[in-house]
């Protein structure tokens, strides 16, 4: 996603910033630590495809909103769904359940989630990326993300990772186990105030940058 090649840390800082790059590094140690972890009914590969295709989403659509810093966005992304994998660690039997009863009833799976556990994977994985220090405006996004009208001091950034998230599962890039397109929430859109004419080249840019990145953040580290 980068105009030229990053050579040194110092340039890194310069194009990123501190505090993005200590973040995308620790998203890259996360997605480390939950390689190889079997996920039943749900693929490895697909769900960090998605992830990862609504990171890159995000970045666009903050791009296109002219935010400084869009690598954050990007990083928010990646992580948005990470607590599906805390789940399955932790509360495999009921992760299934509700994963099945979304499968079978053609529902929607953080819907299904707070029918059997009484919490979402959104929820869970905002604070599982509190307890790892992240700043508050990833963790609000994660856990606001499939409903942004209930953030409080980041509503721009859950509606653009409530955004990406819908477009990629529109596009069916990767599944992190949801069966259909989450419901938009008109807010978060009209939010951004963006024309919907950029939302053609904002694909096209999409369909362009996620190969390389699932490349980099998953076959580069096998």
């Amino acid at each position: 996603g980068f105009p030229s090649r990053i050579e040194t840390i110092t340039h890194a800082v310069t194009i990123v910033g501190i505090q993005q790059l200590r973040d995308l590094a620790l998203a890259t140690s996360i997605i480390q630590m939950f390689r190889g972890i079997p996920i039943a009914l749900l693929d490895p590969k697909a769900f960090w495809t998605h992830s990862i295709a609504c990171g890159v989403a995000a970045r666009i659509l903050a791009a296109y909103h002219q935010e400084p810093n869009v690598e954050r966005f990007f990083v928010a992304g990646l992580l948005h769904d990470i607590g599906h994998l805390i789940l399955y660690r932790h509360k495999a039997e009921e992760a299934k359940e509700a994963l099945l009863r979304c499968i079978e009833g053609g529902r929607i799976l953080y819907q299904v989630e707070r029918e059997v556990m009484g919490t979402d994977h959104a929820e869970i994985g905002g604070e599982m990326l509190a307890f790892w220090k992240l700043p508050p405006s990833l963790t609000e996004a994660v856990r606001c993300h499939h409903v942004p009208s209930r953030a409080g001091r980041y509503p721009l950034e859950s509606s653009v990772i409530h955004l990406g998230d819908l477009i990629a599962n529109a596009l069916q890039m990767g599944t992190s186990g949801e069966r259909h397109v989450p419901p938009l929430e008109p807010l978060a859109w009209d939010g951004l105030r963006l024309s919907i004419s950029i939302l053609s080249p904002a694909i096209l840019q999409l369909e362009r940058q996620v190969s390389d990145a699932v490349a980099q953040f998953l076959e580069d580290g096998r």
